[in-house]
């Protein structure tokens, strides 16, 4: 009996370091947000929590971020590896800097900025803001692009009474009138929408891609070390991602139970509903056009145009395929 035990012993023991054996063996991977956890943010949670980057290899750890310009400075630092921000920010910070950060993969391939009003304004369409009173958030990166749609649409900003406000306090300036529309992100359309319902109005919402600002927006992008001297786990990374981005579209319930069940402060359904809005940032009709994270070479030069226009910098100051590199991709 007592053998019989050792043996058991002996195997329990074997098992346990082999069973480190393959932690040990996973590769460490920094993933950098542009901003802290949310729905539009679930395909990482995804990989995590369904096992997605573990079957990869993959030891991943996410690290919260505040905008994509910081996003992009911590990926060129080596703080993290690998992570999302928005292109324009990188386009900006090559054009700039140089920055060695890459982007590998996109996810958003059209812009999340729009206007939100209610029916009762008689804001119907773009054209209507003009001498409105409109509210934003002072950080947003859509008040880069405002000028730009504005003049898409024969104004400027001279022809809106516009103000910043905390982002919190969005929602209810619009909803009791003090203001006429509002800018936010199409991530949001769940949340505002259930504001609109509490205060008994219609929300109505206005994407600007609709009114001529077509362009990238989130990617994944990469520090060109972490691309050089690990291009194995780059390429494993991505390919998670993908399947984890695709789970996440078919499976939105459980993309909010990944996110919650990581970051437990946050609602399963609520963030279901933020990423049911994100989603059609990432399957919509470019998708189907050119697939799913593919780089267009000539809607990633129009998006370098409208970066470029937006911030008064050269277009001849970058080659927009500089940016980007496609063989990590999966084929």
């Amino acid at each position: 009996m007592r053998m019989l035990d050792m043996k058991t012993l002996a195997l329990a023991a074997s098992t346990t370091l082999a069973g480190a054996g393959a932690l040990e063996a996973a590769d460490a991977v920094t993933y950098q947000l542009d901003w802290l956890p949310g729905g539009d943010k679930s395909p990482i949670y995804v990989c995590i929590h369904e096992g997605f980057c573990a079957d990869a290899g993959l030891d991943v750890t996410i690290e919260p971020g505040r905008g994509s310009s910081e996003a992009v400075t911590k990926l060129a630092t080596g703080t993290s590896d690998i992570g999302v921000a928005g292109i324009g920010a990188l386009m900006a910070a090559k054009a700039t800097e140089g920055v060695p950060v890459t982007a590998v993969m996109n996810i958003f391939n059209m812009g999340p900025h729009a206007f939100y009003t209610t029916a009762d304004t008689g804001i119907a369409v773009l054209a209507d803001v003009k001498g409105k009173a409109i509210a934003t958030s002072p950080f947003t990166s859509s008040n880069v692009y405002l000028p730009l749609v504005l003049a898409d649409n024969g104004m400027s900003e001279e022809d809106i009474a516009l103000t910043k406000a905390d982002p919190g306090a969005l929602g209810p300036l619009l909803m009791t009138g003090q203001a006429d529309a509002i800018i936010a992100w199409l991530t949001d359309v769940s949340r505002y929408t259930g504001q609109a319902e509490e205060a008994g109005k219609e929300i109505v919402v206005l994407p600007w891609s609709d009114a001529g600002l077509e362009l990238y927006s989130a990617s994944l992008v990469a520090s060109d070390a972490f691309l050089a001297e690990r291009p194995d786990v780059a390429k494993r990374f991505i390919a998670a991602f993908t399947q984890s981005l695709n789970f996440a579209y078919e499976n939105p319930e459980k993309a909010g139970e990944a996110v919650a069940a990581i970051v437990p402060e946050l609602s399963a359904e609520d963030v279901m509903g933020s990423w049911l809005d994100a989603s059609k940032l990432a399957f919509n009709e470019v998708t189907e056009q050119y697939g799913l994270g593919a780089f267009d070479a000539d809607r990633l030069a129009a998006t370098w145009d409208r970066v470029a226009a937006s911030q008064g910098l050269d277009p001849a100051a970058l080659d927009p395929e500089s940016v980007v590199d496609r063989s990590f991709m999966v084929e």
